[in-house]
């Protein structure tokens, strides 16, 4: 304890800052460069740095510099500080002026063309000078990457809550159903009843078979006795699935979520075809790591925004 207390006198905040630019950035030049002093500077930093904790931090190759095991410890920490120490300027802001702060977050990219918008625009509407920055992704890039990176500091995705990694958890914002769609003109937007087999030859916009929709949809043709639809159209994206789909020629297949959000442009109809249950659409943190008032104020607004969902329709 003696020693910790020692080295955390002698260490200084513009020393873990080149540390992690020098990770970064692969070289000490580079690292000089990107926070606009001199390479000796930077070289003197982690020197000392080296010095204070007694360890080589980092290997020395022809083509450039890795972190070594110590260097990787050390890092992970350093992320957490400089991250903690972020957040706790936006408190600071925020308790200053309740209309101003800065805010991180995640969010997969199917998502992010709906209800994050929305988000945004309600919260911005009322506290107009909270900036964010958004970091889009799948789940698993947005929980490794951006949570335990302390990159963000919430994700919105698609995921059980039971289904995170170790140091996450998270509440579940909404769950989200999935309908067969198709545009307004096509010969099956009259139908009062459609049924999957009436469906199964028709053309598709899908996702790829391993995607988690792609094989949703497959499941759930087995299951009613049927071959999976081939998709004539395979993509991952909603906004292109529904831009296509309003076309008149595809079946498509999109979120509750979606839907709501769209554009009142694209013309799509529900096919009563029934629905498919999709994962929930959870709001994921650290564990045991107290929200900034913004991320706290950003969860209220998101419930408010999708209670009127949860209705019965």
């Amino acid at each position: 304890m003696q020693r910790a207390e020692q080295v955390s006198r002698r260490l200084k905040l513009r020393q873990l800052n080149a540390l992690i630019a020098v990770a970064k950035c692969g070289s000490m030049a580079k690292a000089a460069e990107s926070l606009a002093i001199s390479q000796p500077v930077v070289s003197k930093a982690i020197a000392e740095l080296e010095q204070v904790l007694g360890v080589r931090l980092f290997d020395r190759g022809p083509h450039g510099v890795e972190p070594t095991v110590h260097g990787r410890a050390l890092l992970m920490r350093s992320h957490a500080i400089f991250d903690d120490l972020r957040t706790s300027v936006s408190e600071l802001e925020f308790l200053s002026d309740p209309t101003a702060g800065e805010l991180r977050i995640g969010c997969e990219e199917n998502l992010a063309t709906g209800l994050l918008p929305a988000l945004i625009e309600q919260v911005t509407r009322r506290y107009p000078r909270i900036v964010f920055e958004v970091a889009l992704g799948d789940p698993p890039t947005l929980q490794q990457r951006d949570l335990l990176g302390r990159k963000v500091e919430l994700a919105i995705m698609r995921t059980a809550t039971e289904n995170l990694g170790e140091g996450l958890e998270g509440t579940v914002l909404y769950h989200d159903r999935l309908w067969i769609v198709a545009g307004m003109h096509s010969r099956w937007a009259k139908r009062r009843k459609v049924s999957l087999a009436d469906l199964v030859d028709e053309r598709w916009c899908l996702p790829p078979a391993e995607h988690p929709v792609g094989s949703l949809v497959a499941d759930t043709f087995r299951r009613a006795g049927l071959m999976p639809p081939t998709a004539s159209v395979t993509v991952g994206s909603a906004q292109c699935t529904s831009s296509l789909v309003a076309k008149g020629q595809h079946l498509g297949v999109l979120g509750s979520m979606f839907l709501h959000f769209c554009p009142p442009s694209l013309r799509l109809k529900v096919l009563p075809a029934g629905a498919i249950a999709l994962s929930p659409i959870s709001v994921v943190t650290l564990k045991d790591r107290t929200l900034s008032p913004v991320a706290q104020l950003f969860n209220e607004f998101a419930r408010e925004v999708v209670r009127p969902l949860a209705k019965p329709r």
